[in-house]
């Protein structure tokens, strides 16, 4: 029988290899070109995944790691990848931060509150009560930005149904 931290677990991992097998054969050119108004990349979103969400979300909010965030992305958190960065440098830093997030998750309990509150949280009007929430949002977020992938690998190659 399968506890409900490893059902959560299952989901979120489950949306987290779909990110990788979407982007996995795009050229470099292809990962790093915009194909929407807004101008975000596949890159740039595999990015965002791991710093402001994995990192963000697991590591500082769930476990109450003082992180940092790099400055060689012209400061910006995600989304903006340096040309001087190589992709799989971002993809390995994806699966670091999944690495890293999944051993928090393993060895903290799900009613556990966040270790680290972010004021903005108010702003949104958000309520942050324990790691079951965060979890929750995270297999949100990640699903959601696959399926953002997943349209923009269309556009990019025509590729479906990944």
């Amino acid at each position: 029988m399968q506890t409900e931290e490893e059902a959560l677990l299952r989901f979120l991992d489950a949306q987290r290899n779909s990110v990788l097998r979407i982007v996995a054969g795009l050229s470099d050119e292809m990962l790093r070109r915009p194909v929407l108004p807004s101008g975000w990349t596949c890159l740039g979103l595999v990015k965002h995944l791991a710093v402001d969400d994995e990192r963000y979300w697991i590591r500082a909010v769930a476990a109450g790691e003082p992180i940092t965030f790099s400055t060689t992305d012209e400061g910006d958190r995600g989304w903006v990848v340096s040309p001087s960065v190589p992709a799989e440098a971002v993809f390995d830093l994806y699966r670091d931060e999944i690495e890293k997030a999944n051993a928090i998750i393993r060895a903290t309990p799900l009613d556990a509150p966040p270790k680290w509150r972010d004021e903005v949280w108010e702003e949104w009007g958000t309520q942050v009560p324990n790691l079951r929430w965060i979890l929750l949002h995270m297999i949100e977020e990640t699903a959601r930005h696959a399926g953002h992938l997943d349209a923009a690998r269309e556009l990019l190659d025509g590729r479906t149904g990944l």
